[in-house]
Parts: structure tokens; C-alpha cells; sequence
């Protein structure tokens, strides 16, 4: 069992996720970070094992960490939207680190 919280310690001020038919630019209080992963909100609906780019900004120095994300799942509907968990692939031990700090502060 797990609690979360959004991200509200302001590390990322926005996400950018591409995938060849999606973009998508998602504030940072709209995104649920995990050790090894995110979760967000979509209007549209992105199919399972779909690989993105994933780029996030630090509104403290400007640095933009750049990824690859897995879509592991998707659910929901068009009313309500689509809930996305997304896990990131070949990440430096620094980017894993970082995240997993991002992850266990929202618990905090």
C-alpha cells in the first residue's frame, strides 16, 4: 500500500511528453512523481507500451533532464479522462536517485 501526493516542491516547473502522434505539456502539479516513474492525467487515451520523450525543466537553473518513457498503463474514460502511469527506461543512477527523492518527498 502506498500514498502520494502531487509534486508541489516546485523542482519541475513543466513536463513535456512526445510520442510520434501525442505531445503533451503538463504542469507540475498535475504529475505524480515515483522511484522509477510518473503518473498524469490525459484527455486522450495513450495505448499501452507506447515509448515518449519525456523532457523536464527545473525552474531553479534551467536544466532539462530528457527520457524515455514506457506507457505501462492507461485508464479511464472520455468523460473523466485517462489516468497514465508511465515508467522511464535507462535512466543514470543521478536521474534515478533525483527521482526517487522526488518520489519519497511527496510523502513527506
Amino acid at each position: 500500500m502506498s500514498t502520494s501526493k502531487l509534486d508541489t516542491s516546485g523542482i519541475f516547473q513543466s513536463l513535456t511528453l512526445e510520442s510520434q502522434q501525442t505531445r503533451l505539456s503538463l504542469s507540475a502539479d498535475a504529475i505524480l512523481f515515483r522511484k522509477n516513474g510518473i503518473e498524469f492525467r490525459s484527455e486522450k487515451p495513450i495505448p499501452t507500451w507506447t515509448e515518449m520523450t519525456v523532457d523536464l525543466q527545473s525552474p531553479r537553473d534551467g536544466k532539462k533532464v530528457n527520457c524515455i518513457g514506457i506507457v505501462v498503463e492507461c485508464h479511464g474514460n472520455r468523460h473523466a479522462g485517462y489516468f497514465v502511469s508511465m515508467v522511464f527506461m535507462n535512466l543514470s543512477r543521478q536521474s534515478q536517485e533525483h527521482l526517487a527523492q522526488l518520489a519519497y518527498s511527496q510523502l513527506a
